[in-house]
């Protein structure tokens, strides 16, 4: 395996999984800037896995609590502060493969970098070894979080506030699709486009990650659909 062995090593004892496919850890670290097999992919597959195990985590610990109070539970541990944290402690950092425009300008500290890098590990270790030993590894990384029934009593973000606003009415959750990537590798903008196909509605939003061009894009849809019901 390329890069730092030993770096690499320590973190898998971080995670307490030795992975089978040491490349995908590898590519879980890579950013697109430093190769065109980069972590993109498995971000998304780990974002899917890293909400299906916060929810069954808050399903057995908050049990009191409502759906909606759940959902704003969740989107407090899974946004990109909380991530970046997390990804910092396990030491992501040092780890980080990126092109050289990215690391002069910082990128080895960049939250929404760090943040896909730990839903790309995430995903990799899916990929690797399974659903449930990437539930455990989730549960491993929250441990020391502490999870409240407090903590729904946050802002909504507005991928929350439009899931659930969508939900109240029963119709299916938004489709999120990157539209455009424009600028320089070390300094992206992501165009990003939010459909409700129930609705035949479509809205963009542009962010410096992907994540935040969703938030973007989620905002411009609240705004649309509010006014439609006007």
């Amino acid at each position: 395996m390329d890069g730092d062995a030993a770096g690499f090593g320590a973190l898998q004892s971080r995670l307490q999984h030795r992975f089978a496919q040491p490349r995908l850890l590898q590519r879980a670290l890579t950013h697109r800037s430093f190769s065109s097999e980069h972590n993109e992919r498995l971000e998304f597959l780990g974002d899917a896995v890293l909400g299906l195990a916060v929810s069954s985590m808050l399903f057995e610990q908050l049990g009191s609590l409502a759906e909606g109070d759940l959902s704003r539970v969740r989107a407090n541990l899974v946004k990109q502060d909380t991530l970046h944290q997390l990804a910092v402690e396990l030491g992501l950092p040092d780890l980080l493969r990126l092109g050289e425009g990215e690391a002069r300008s910082g990128g080895h500290r960049r939250p929404s970098i760090l943040a896909d890098a730990l839903e790309a590990v995430i995903g990799a270790v899916h990929l690797d070894a399974g659903y449930a030993v990437a539930e455990t590894v989730v549960q491993r990384l929250f441990r020391d979080v502490k999870i409240t029934p407090g903590m729904q009593a946050a802002a909504k973000d507005p991928k929350t506030e439009l899931q659930e606003w969508l939900q109240a009415r029963k119709m299916k959750l938004p489709v999120y699709r990157v539209a455009g990537v424009l600028g320089a590798a070390h300094k992206q903008t992501f165009d990003i486009e939010c459909d409700v196909p129930e609705l035949g509605v479509s809205e963009r939003g542009i962010g410096s990650s992907r994540r935040a061009g969703e938030q973007a894009a989620a905002a411009a849809m609240l705004l649309a659909l509010k006014a439609r019901m006007k």
